[in-house]
């Protein structure tokens, strides 16, 4: 059985922030592989389904981004899932918009969602990291992640999402390599960062 979280922000104001792409990509999992409804279970909003003939659970932490791994921490323990069956989506700054990585292990890399799954399930658990882009100054990586995205943005993100969808029996079945390609393909990133391309949208 596999559990696929997705870190965010609780309540409408941060619902379409770049902080909550990873809450957006298992909203998005749910719709495409007909998950049931979503249910108040973990500390978190849950639902669950079948992903070409692999059981898994979906998880909306309902604490704030930095304490995510509560919730996450609480499903793995219920359902007896290992961290390497455990998938955390989430928004990565150090990739360029429209780039998507699976890692496994490692540490948390600044992101605090991602530090606070390691201290409850350890380090050995999967990250789908997709790419939001850096502000280019520390001092502004808040509020450009607690931003939301522009309208440009649309133009990667949504076939980045069906592409996520889609080639998620990949990943179900063991093979992120082969999952992140297949990503990659479908929706291949910009050239460039659409925000420098067009201000539509600021």
């Amino acid at each position: 059985m596999l559990l696929l979280a997705g870190l965010g922000n609780p309540g409408e104001r941060y619902a379409r922030t770049r902080h909550n792409v990873g809450w957006v990509a298992v909203e998005a999992i749910a719709r495409r592989w007909g998950f049931s409804p979503w249910r108040a279970k973990f500390n978190g909003l849950a639902c669950e389904g079948d992903i070409d003939g692999t059981r898994a659970v979906l998880v909306k932490p309902q604490q704030f981004y930095n304490e995510s791994g509560r919730s996450i921490g609480e499903a793995a323990k219920y359902f007896k899932i290992p961290p390497a069956q455990v998938i955390v989506f989430h928004d990565e700054i150090d990739l360029a918009p429209g780039r998507f990585r699976m890692k496994t292990g490692g540490g948390a890399a600044g992101n605090n969602g991602i530090r606070s799954t390691i201290a409850v399930l350890g380090p050995d658990f999967r990250r789908a990291r997709i790419g939001v882009g850096h502000p280019g100054d520390k001092d502004l990586v808040m509020p450009h992640v607690l931003s939301d995205f522009h309208k440009v943005d649309r133009v990667w993100l949504d076939p980045m999402l069906e592409a996520i969808c889609d080639a998620l029996p990949f990943a179900a079945a063991g093979d992120d390599e082969r999952y992140q390609a297949e990503v990659m393909r479908l929706a291949p990133a910009p050239k460039a960062d659409p925000r420098k391309l067009s201000r539509e949208g600021d």
